[in-house]
């Protein structure tokens, strides 16, 4: 019982990703998307990909663009910048809602973390805040010049972990002049107290964990990892999960849309820096349009309705519930994504 127990509680100190199997082979899409409906090939007169690499701070960034059908870079074009959720990469989830953007009109761009996914950076699955803040204005700032892209009519959607660090993003960097949010994660909040302050017992002894690990590190040791273990796949044990963000993330991540550059574990030092983050915090240095939607069912509304609430900055703002969806639901369920994009249509299409 005590051993189910501990099992629970560190599925609950960590936010939704995957650790994919050693016999995990890279995705049969030539550009390594594994969503519904993903690109297979480049054809004129349709919405097109392009991966690019770029330097961010000197970190190599992997990045995918995606361009509206019939793209004329004479032209100009709204664009849309788009932040994957922890543990995720631009194949999953952020490509999925990049390409339905793009089959709007918008140029997107989906880019993977600094030193997460398929761009650089030492050691691996370092996973800081100001980090991911700073990943998201490097997007903004590689977009921006791109051919056909009007400046000043940028927009800015975060998913889940990329939602919160959006939202920190956007209280500061006005290039942006709509933020959206999906199914948005407190990653700060959820590390610091757990998931639905289910660690709050706990805190002083993370951090210590955290502290040692970071002294490790600075002396030349091993780095250690949070998260580093196989998690659940059973049946059985998936039961056991009390809350549907793990146990279908867990399905998400590691079974229907695993993606081999997708990983569970972040360093353990990182904790130092996510522990004292909230999403919500300044909320209301945000004077642009906001729009933050969630699924009606999803257990992490709390978090999104916290740093809505606190939004007190911007006259235009909405709360926009998908009826039905879970947290995990808004990535891939048709039904739900559609309702999602109908909503960001109408969103982008008005302030951007």
């Amino acid at each position: 019982m005590k051993r189910e127990l501990k099992t629970i509680f560190l599925i609950v100190m960590y936010t939704t990703a995957t650790i994919i199997s050693s016999g995990q082979t890279r995705p049969a899409n030539p550009f390594g998307l594994v969503y519904r409906g993903a690109i297979t090939e480049n054809v004129p007169g349709r919405v097109n990909i392009h991966p690019v690499t770029y330097k961010l701070n000197g970190i190599v960034i992997a990045a995918n663009i995606y361009f509206p059908a019939n793209y004329d870079p004479s032209k100009k074009y709204p664009a849309v910048v788009v932040a994957h959720p922890n543990g995720g990469v631009k194949e999953q989830v952020a490509g999925l809602y990049a390409q339905r953007m793009a089959e709007s009109g918008y140029i997107t761009i989906a880019a993977d973390a600094s030193y997460q996914g398929a761009s650089g950076g030492e050691p691996r699955n370092v996973d800081k805040p100001a980090f991911r803040i700073e990943d998201i204005r490097g997007m903004a700032d590689f977009i921006t010049q791109y051919a056909g892209v009007k400046n000043d009519r940028l927009g800015l959607l975060g998913i889940c972990g990329g939602g919160g660090y959006s939202l920190a993003a956007a209280q500061t960097d006005k290039r942006f002049k709509a933020v959206a949010t999906l199914s948005m994660f407190n990653s700060g909040v959820v590390r610091r107290n757990g998931f639905m302050n289910s660690g709050l017992t706990t805190i002083q002894e993370r951090l210590k964990q955290a502290s040692e690990a970071r002294a490790q590190e600075a002396a030349g040791g091993k780095v250690l990892y949070a998260a580093d273990g196989p998690m659940p796949t059973e049946e059985e044990e998936l039961a056991k999960i009390p809350y549907d963000l793990y146990r279908e993330g867990y399905n998400y991540y590691g079974n229907t849309h695993a993606h081999p550059n997708s990983t569970f574990r972040y360093t353990m030092s990182s904790l130092l820096d996510l522990m004292a983050f909230d999403a919500s915090t300044n909320m209301d240095l945000i004077n642009q349009p906001l729009l933050m939607m969630a699924g009606s069912k999803a257990d992490t509304f709390y978090m999104t309705d916290a740093a809505f609430n606190h939004a007190t900055g911007t006259k235009e703002k909405e709360l926009f519930l998908i009826p039905g969806a879970t947290h995990i639901q808004t990535y891939y369920v048709p039904e739900y994504v559609n309702q999602a994009m109908n909503k960001l249509n109408e969103f982008f299409g008005k302030y951007l």
